[in-house]
């Protein structure tokens, strides 16, 4: 069975994380990454709540960025209960579940945000797609520990029938997808290029352009191949400029 990383995404409360982990053993995950944890790490307010799961914790791997978590995976889920605007996929836990236990190739991951305002937007922008669940319109805010144990149980739970619901699926490119790490090193070229010839103006309009780029080159579910192809393109676009 494919198991996918669990990544929160700037924690702050360290018995929140150890939770996390409490809820990830219970379904057979194991691989935790952390990005920038508010209070560091290790942090020792997670092991009581952890209870018993603490070979997860002392696994857990810590990154200063978004990116560099997820740069080994192949696709990457954004878990939100709000609407984000964005042109991606947007399916149930069970839907994701199903997903995840049928990859043939890579590894999937999943994008926890902060517990008191989820997921940034350029953190989204990041996944291939977007994952909910159905809470009260009124409330919908989910402790990030339940929320794990939701999605977690559903990558757990083999042999369920699913019906799909979302607006399109993941492209199918022969070679499989890449790994993130390639496709974020395609956003930096393009956009250092796009940078150096003066297409973000005016500047304040740079970050939610950069944003429609990448959800533009996210949907597309390159592959290695053909993020090769593209960046020798904007090289060679980028010597006639010089030209």
């Amino acid at each position: 069975m494919a198991k996918p990383a669990i990544i929160l995404v700037r924690p702050q409360l360290g018995e929140n994380i150890g939770q996390a982990a409490r809820a990830m053993l219970n379904f057979g995950l194991e691989d935790l990454r952390l990005v920038a944890p508010r209070d560091g790490w290790p942090n020792r307010q997670a092991h009581p709540p952890a209870s018993g799961a603490g070979r997860v914790l002392e696994g857990a791997k810590v990154y200063q960025t978004t990116e560099a978590a997820i740069a080994d995976l192949t696709h990457v889920f954004a878990a939100t209960v709000r609407g984000r605007g964005m042109d991606k996929p947007v399916v149930s836990a069970a839907e994701a579940g199903a997903t995840i236990r049928n990859l043939t190739a890579g590894q999937a991951g999943i994008l926890f945000g902060r517990e008191s305002s989820g997921l940034a937007n350029d953190d989204v922008v990041l996944a291939d797609t977007i994952l909910t669940v159905p809470v009260n319109p009124g409330f919908a805010s989910l402790n990030i520990a339940v929320a794990v144990a939701l999605v977690a149980y559903e990558c757990f739970h083999e042999g369920r029938e699913v019906t799909k619901t979302t607006t399109r699926t993941i492209a199918d490119n022969g070679p499989g997808p890449a790994a993130k790490q390639d496709l974020i090193a395609l956003f930096g070229h393009l956009e250092g290029e796009l940078d150096r010839h003066g297409y973000f103006h005016p500047p304040e309009r740079k970050p939610p352009m950069v944003r429609s780029l990448r959800n533009l080159l996210q949907s597309a579910g390159l592959s290695k191949q053909q993020i090769s192809t593209l960046r020798g393109v904007i090289k060679a676009l980028g010597r006639g400029m010089k030209k």
